[in-house]
């Protein structure tokens, strides 16, 4: 099953190397995209254009949604490999199997990335790698993102369940100096 998400944002890059055909280059595919989800537009009253978008594996819903539910499930399996610890180093990125060469990968020590020495044991699936997670829980602890509307007390819960840290300290670390 393909998941077609396109930022709003999202405008087609243009250039030889881009990979996209010249007539589509500077196209404002993500407000388009928007509009569609939106509006209905290009696909009202037309079920065949609806279909081929649906086949494309189009998100009808918006992204939020998905949204949360790639932070969740990321978030639970940090959570694992941390002991139900969800303490999440603001620029903590999901890691890619290739990345497990590296010394210390987003608060990962060798010694820990070295359990998964294939890509069939790697703890994290394919579409989440890369996934800003720090940033994500940050976004949720400081300015409430994915919690509001009717999820939003279950949505506490979830983050409760897996040790979310509220209220992490501010600031550096102190060094001692000796």
């Amino acid at each position: 099953y393909r998941i077609l998400r396109v930022p709003s944002t999202f405008v087609v890059p243009s250039g030889e190397d881009s990979g996209w055909p010249e007539d589509l280059w500077d196209l404002q595919l993500g407000a388009k995209c928007s509009a569609i989800r939106q509006k209905q537009l290009y696909v009202k009253n037309n079920p065949e254009r609806r279909r081929a978008l649906e086949e494309l594996g189009f998100q009808w819903s918006g992204n939020a949604t998905l949204g949360w539910l790639e932070v969740i499930h990321a978030a639970a399996i940090y959570s694992r490999l941390h002991g139900r610890n969800l303490d999440v180093p603001a620029r903590f990125v999901v890691p890619a199997p290739s990345y497990a060469s590296a010394d210390k990968i987003n608060g990962f020590t060798s010694s820990e990335l070295s359990q998964y020495p294939d890509e069939e044991e790697w703890p994290w699936p394919e579409h989440l790698w890369g996934l800003s997670l720090g940033q994500r829980l940050k976004d949720i602890r400081l300015n409430g993102a994915y919690l509001k509307g009717d999820s939003a007390s279950s949505r506490r819960a979830q983050l409760d369940a897996l040790g979310f840290n509220w209220t992490p300290k501010r600031g550096r670390k102190k060094r001692v100096c000796t």
